[in-house]
């Protein structure tokens, strides 16, 4: 009888130690669980960056992308106009001059869109924002990306009043700011500061990945847009670069050039046009490093396509030409020896100019000014003046976007 008395208070100190190690098991996985989900509330913020991305798969540990990225650069003269489609999302950058607005929209309503996830307007000057009012006014929009500047011209004052009469808001770039486009990524790399002496340095910067390959959009970014770039050590590696200022050589300098090192470049740039783009020093460079040039002025509007791992365009390649010398151009225009495109062309000094005109300059500054009072001026503590033949044959000798009409 002890025995089985025994054996009985055995088997239940048994039974009772397998209840408490399986009670003590759910508790801990109890508490995990509570813990777990405190830190995922916590990090809803994170929660959409973490989710793995639709319709994208690693082979190799590469990216792969199902479907193609269109990168469609308009040709719309001496301006800036990029439609970028991927999937059903689009973005577009830019849209040209105000003359240019029937040709941005119909070519956007000719690709099928009639929403606009994103538009983009870099800077603003009339050749880049002229036409965005229309495109506002005429396709449904997602966002609106802008630099914090403003300008009194009355194409920049459309723009806002297209703006406000749908009931939208300005987003202003912040660097490092990503967004996509389809299952294509944007990143904002500039504008980098808040104060800049020219329009052009507002200019918003993106660089645009999808699967394996990359494009750089530089609007009219010039050579200390780029330099503050390079300082920050940001990503700008692509394989096709949207070359600064229409060419000119007051953008692309070696270094970024350098570090962007693209297989491929394109330049948006008016036949002809009175300010000398594309300058001799930003053609040279590209020709040494035997990037391939595609530009507007020659093949017209160049198509993109990307299927993430390689890059075709509807187009040959375009020559190295060059019209102006940049800084030390004379009163003509240039085009490289031997070019099998040479042709006559224009001159640097726009048509209505005259050599004896008064106009002024900063000690450091690329343009010329008609204007004394010129806004763009109002920050300089030294303004010099001499006549517009010596600053076009000086490092002054790009028109003001404001008071000189320049691009």
């Amino acid at each position: 009888m002890r025995n089985i008395k025994r054996y009985l208070t055995s088997l239940l100190g048994v039974i009772l130690i397998f209840s408490m190690t399986g009670c003590s098991s759910i508790a801990e996985n109890a508490t995990k669980t509570v813990t777990l989900s405190k830190v995922s509330s916590k990090q809803n913020i994170y929660k959409k960056e973490l989710q793995p991305i639709k319709n994208i798969t690693l082979v190799n540990n590469k990216r792969a992308v199902n479907g193609n990225l269109k990168v469609s650069y308009i040709d719309v003269g001496q301006a800036d106009s990029i439609l970028i489609e991927q999937g059903t999302s689009s973005m577009l950058i830019d849209a040209g001059n105000n003359e240019d607005s029937d040709t941005v929209y119909n070519y956007i309503a000719g690709q099928g869109i009639t929403k606009l996830n994103y538009i983009v307007g870099t800077h603003p000057h009339e050749d880049h924002i002229g036409g965005l009012d229309y495109v506002i006014n005429s396709f449904k929009v997602g966002e609106i990306y802008m630099p914090r500047v403003t300008s009194n011209t009355k194409t920049f004052l459309d723009v806002m009043s297209a703006i406000k009469a749908k009931g939208m808001k300005i987003t202003v770039p912040t660097v490092g700011e990503t967004f996509k486009v389809g299952n294509a990524t944007a990143t904002i790399l500039a504008p980098n500061s808040s104060n800049y002496e020219d329009l052009n340095n507002f200019s918003i910067v993106i660089r645009l990945t999808f699967g394996n390959n990359s494009f750089m959009f530089d609007g009219d970014a010039e050579d200390i847009s780029e330099n503050e770039i390079l300082s920050k050590g940001l990503n700008i590696s692509a394989d096709v670069l949207k070359v600064g200022h229409h060419g000119s050589s007051s953008s692309t300098t070696q270094a970024f050039l350098d570090k962007v090192n693209p297989k491929y470049t394109v330049i948006s740039v008016g036949q002809d046009n009175s300010y000398g783009h594309p300058h001799k020093s930003t053609m040279d460079k590209l020709k040494a490093k035997g990037i391939k040039v595609y530009r507007t002025d020659e093949s017209g509007t160049i198509v993109a396509t990307s299927d993430g791992k390689n890059i075709t365009f509807n187009t040959k390649p375009d020559s190295y030409a060059f019209l102006g010398r940049g800084p030390s151009a004379s009163s003509k225009s240039f085009l490289s020896s031997g070019s099998s495109t040479a042709k006559t062309v224009a001159t640097l000094v726009p048509k209505s100019s005259n050599n004896s005109k008064i106009v002024y300059y900063t000690p450091t500054g690329k343009s010329y000014h008609y204007d004394k009072n010129c806004r763009a001026l109002s920050r300089s503590k030294k303004i010099l003046s001499g006549t517009l033949g010596e600053a076009l044959s000086s490092s002054h000798n790009d028109p003001c976007n404001i008071c000189a009409g320049g691009n």
